[in-house]
């Protein structure tokens, strides 16, 4: 029997190591203090072979300190109301890292002082990247020129449509980030808002607070042209949830494998609002019908949680495909870039903006985080806000 989409995800191997870190949590305290304690020791024992009694101590006692500072950083995060995911598997890896560290460096003959030094580097950047980065919320201009908008003398170079684009919200309970995010958007005070799924944070879809959150965030959302939105991974969020969370929000208009149609003061702006189920033929299939009821005329929006079917967008005619869903890799390093992308199409349309033909493509960096065993952190890889400026064609 062929499974459901969001079944097939559940059996991926990201999410089995997102259940499986998500289970660190219930081990108990003194466990991981423990742990911490032996993952010291064993970096003692490895210069007290090279350098003796005072650098394996001074070692031993730098790892089991950034163990603890980490640890308790990372449980102060709900007490805060900054993140709310668990504290102990994201502690733990951090832990064992410096350690490895501390060992690696003992191996290589490098000084205690350069050890140390980057020991405390891990936890300086583990400290940014939960405390710091996941709050800074960006807005990231684009300009658009509409080809399939009339190219009046009188319209050329105009301000047609401003409209916001915002992605992955994964609401865990309302923060800093969405009290940010929230005051932009009023701020720049858009003619249209479109939002490309992932309302909730995987660790709580059935949550009661969540859900309140979410419909207390989205409800002070306006725009004169409308506020548009599509449901995100079905594993994150089944389609019924995404009804619960703007049922009754009259400002929301919520489309599922839907086209609708805008009108702007240069032209008409064609919206196809697509489910993305994260099965590509099935995905494929979905936009190949819905193109039989395209609209004619006007610039073509295909809206839609995942970069996936960009290639076959492009090749359907559309003008703009606007996504998120890979959160940009959400930890990323220099030079490597992006660690995953949670795309089927790997890194290709990871983040940022693409030109795939005559189509412009842009995927969001998003604004939250993943869920379960996953770190509530970013690195390198700030949340962000699009507001795109539609112009005419010249």
């Amino acid at each position: 029997m062929t499974q459901p989409p969001e079944h097939r995800l559940e059996e991926s191997r990201l999410h089995q190591v997102l259940v499986l870190t998500n289970q660190l949590q219930e081990l108990p305290a003194a466990l991981v203090a423990f742990s911490f304690a032996i993952a010291s020791a064993l970096a003692g024992i490895v210069w007290l072979r090279r350098d003796g009694t005072d650098s394996a101590l001074l070692i031993a006692i730098g790892v089991l300190a950034a163990c603890i500072i980490n640890w308790v950083l990372l449980r102060r995060l709900p007490d805060t109301g900054r993140s709310f995911g668990p504290d102990q598997p994201t502690a733990l890896v951090l832990g064992a890292t410096q350690a490895l560290i501390a060992v690696v460096v003992g191996l290589v003959g490098a000084p205690a002082a350069a050890a140390l030094i980057l020991i405390a580097l891990v936890s300086a950047v583990a400290y940014y990247a939960t405390w710091v980065e996941p709050f800074y919320v960006t807005l990231t201009r684009q300009a658009f020129r509409a080809r399939a908008w009339s190219a009046d003398s009188s319209r050329r170079g105009a301000d047609c449509l401003r409209l916001i684009h915002v992605s992955d919200l994964h609401v865990e309970r309302t923060s800093a980030r969405e009290r940010r995010l929230n005051a932009m958007i009023a701020a720049l005070q858009p003619d249209l808002i479109v939002f490309s799924g992932d309302f909730v944070n995987l660790s709580y879809t059935d949550d009661p607070r969540a859900k309140a959150d979410i419909r207390a965030i989205l409800s002070t959302w306006k725009a004169p042209l409308g506020v548009y939105c599509v449901p995100g991974t079905p594993v994150v969020e089944p389609l019924p949830r995404v009804v619960e969370f703007v049922a009754g929000l009259d400002n929301i208009t919520l489309l599922t494998n839907t086209w609708h149609t805008v009108e702007t003061s240069c032209g008409a702006l064609q919206i196809l609002g697509m489910i993305t189920t994260h099965d590509l033929a099935i995905d494929r299939a979905a936009l190949a019908t819905m193109m039989e009821s395209a609209p004619e005329g006007g610039v073509k929006l295909l809206l839609t949680h995942s970069p996936d079917i960009a290639p076959e967008a492009a090749a359907a005619g559309f003008d703009l495909y606007l996504c998120g869903h890979t959160h940009g890799g959400q930890i990323r390093l220099p030079l490597i870039g992006a660690l995953l992308s949670s795309s089927q199409l790997g890194k290709r349309f990871v983040m940022g903006r693409y030109q795939v033909d005559q189509m412009t493509l842009y995927t969001s960096r998003g604004l939250g985080m993943e869920g379960y065993g996953a770190p509530r952190a970013r690195l390198l890889c700030t949340p962000e806000v699009i507001l795109w400026e539609f112009n005419v064609s010249t």
